[in-house]
Parts: structure tokens; sequence; C-alpha cells
């Protein structure tokens, strides 16, 4: 049964569109009869087709984000759009728009800052076994690092509390904007959860504008720049460590020598296995204060968010 919203519920829909000309009067549709107060938004990013033109006559709000990338159109929508509860979907009408007032009444009925559309598909060409694969390894990833707290770290299909949009920093520019929105709710321990929804394949002559490779890597680059900034403590002890093994590795063949026979006739390797042994406690010293840096900034970002309303007063 499809859960009743009420009808006072400032809803906004938050489309972000490239070259979707083929599928998002699809989308808009659907989610004018799945969410009939909300209103829906398309942000257009460069298209080169009729993107534009279908949204609005289909009765979408149309605005133009000129930076390319989906991490810019995801700050610009943020930024501009008011409302108490905020639905980000692709446009490329793959996500299904009825499961929408499930994932909002889970998000009011829970009091949660986030709900995330963990696909479920039963095409292979919905969701190529490549993506498969490299979705599980990033989320296994995330997890290690942050913790378990989502199965599918990568969905474009997203409900959010005004609270967690007007907290966001968007740092991102583009399809990694995912994988920051996972780890802002990780860092600050937000209440979340996940919903699964139909996933389904692109309409006939819409293109993925996913690159598996080089998107697949700049994800990966995030996470690891991420866990720097978060868990620096973590990540220069795990440098020190691999330096301090180097060192010694350098050192042992020296000191047998200098036990042996007295003498240190390998001057460059002794300078040089001290020398990146001095680097190791550097790295380490800097793990140390910039753990207590990143305590206190965290400790701001908590306060913050906590000062915004859940619900837009």
């Amino acid at each position: 049964m499809t859960p009743v919203l009420d009808p006072k519920l400032r809803v906004a829909v938050l489309v972000p569109c490239y070259n979707e000309e083929v599928a998002i009067g699809q989308v808009v549709k659907d989610f004018r009869a799945a969410l009939p107060q909300a209103a829906i938004y398309v942000y257009d990013n460069n298209s080169r087709d009729r993107t534009t033109d279908v949204a609005r006559e289909h009765g979408a709000i149309v605005r133009v984000e000129r930076r390319q990338g989906k991490g810019n159109v995801v700050r610009r929508m943020f930024a501009d759009i008011e409302a108490d509860v905020y639905v980000l979907v692709d446009g490329d009408a793959t996500y299904d728009a009825a499961s929408s007032p499930r994932m909002v009444q889970t998000l009011l009925d829970e009091q949660l800052d986030m709900v995330v559309g963990c696909r479920v598909h039963t095409q292979t060409e919905a969701y190529r076994p490549g993506h498969v694969f490299g979705n599980a390894m990033l989320t296994g990833f995330v997890a290690k690092l942050f913790g378990r707290s989502f199965s599918d770290i990568l969905s474009g299909y997203r409900v959010f509390s005004r609270r967690f949009v007007k907290s966001f920093p968007a740092l991102s520019k583009g399809f990694e904007t995912e994988t920051e929105l996972t780890v802002h709710a990780l860092e600050l321990r937000m209440p979340v959860t996940e919903v699964q929804t139909p996933y389904g394949a692109r309409p006939e002559g819409s293109t993925s504008k996913l690159s598996t490779y080089r998107d697949g890597w700049r994800i990966m680059r995030l996470i690891l720049q991420l866990y720097k900034h978060e868990r620096p403590l973590a990540y220069f002890s795990t440098l020190a460590v691999l330096l301090a093994l180097l060192s010694a590795g350098l050192a042992v063949p020296v000191v047998l020598e200098y036990l042996n026979t007295g003498l240190v006739p390998r001057f460059p390797t002794a300078i040089l296995s001290t020398g990146i042994m001095i680097l190791a406690f550097l790295f380490f010293i800097a793990g140390v204060i910039l753990e207590t840096v990143t305590r206190g900034r965290q400790e701001i970002k908590r306060l913050l968010y906590l000062q915004i309303p859940r619900w837009e007063s």
C-alpha cells in the first residue's frame, strides 16, 4: 500500500540532467504521479539536446548549472532549493518513482536524515556485471574505512531531510558525489537507512554518462582523500609503519656487518635508512596533530548540523 503523505509537507524532487531528452519526460511524469504535492526541479548541465524543452513540456521547473559534473549540479540544487524533504534521482528513468512515497514516509516515521534506494535489478542491461562488481568493491572499501551502514553507496536515488541538505559541504565535482553523501552521513553519525527499490534499464536511445574505469578511479581516489581527511592518524600511521619497515630492512645488513666487523662501510645505506626512519616518525607526529585538528572540525560540523531544523519552519 502506497503511503499517503501530509499535503502540507514541502517535497522537492531534484533531477540533475545531461542529455536526457529520451528519458526526462517519463521521469517527470512518474514522479508527478507518485508525489503529487512535490515540486520537480530539473537542473540541466549543458545538455546538447532537447532535455530542457521536454522537461518544461511535462511541467518541471527547469534551471541551469553551467559547471560540468553531477557534483556541481548537486551543490547548486542543495544551495538553491528550500523544502522539508528532498528526493534526489537521476534523469535516466532507471529508478522506480513509485518507491518514493515509501522512502519519504520512512524518513518521516523514523526521523531519519537520509534514505538510500538500494537497487534491485532483474535485467543484466540495467546493471552491468562490471558495475555490480565495482559497486560491491567500493562499498566494501568504505565499510572497512568508515563502518558498514550501506550496501549500495553509489545509488543515485536518495531522500534527505533539510538538516542533511543544508549541512552537506558538497565538495566533489562529478559522479563521486554519491560517495561524498555517504561519508558525510557516516562521519556525523546521522540516522540513515536503506530501502530496496527496483532498478531498470535505460529507455531505448538513452546512453549512460558513467565511465566505468575513469569514474571508478575518481571515486576510489575520493575515498582515499576522505580517509586522509577524516582518519588522519590511521592514514599517516599506516604510511609511518611502511616507511619504518623499509628503513629497518635497509638497516639490517648494516647492523649485522657492524656486529661482525665493528665497521660501517655502507655509509650511504646507513644514512638513507636513518632518513627514512626520521620521515616515518614525522608522518606519525603529523597524524597525531591532524587527528586533534580533525576532532575539533568534526565537533564544529556536528554543532552546525544540529543548529539546522530537521524540517523547514
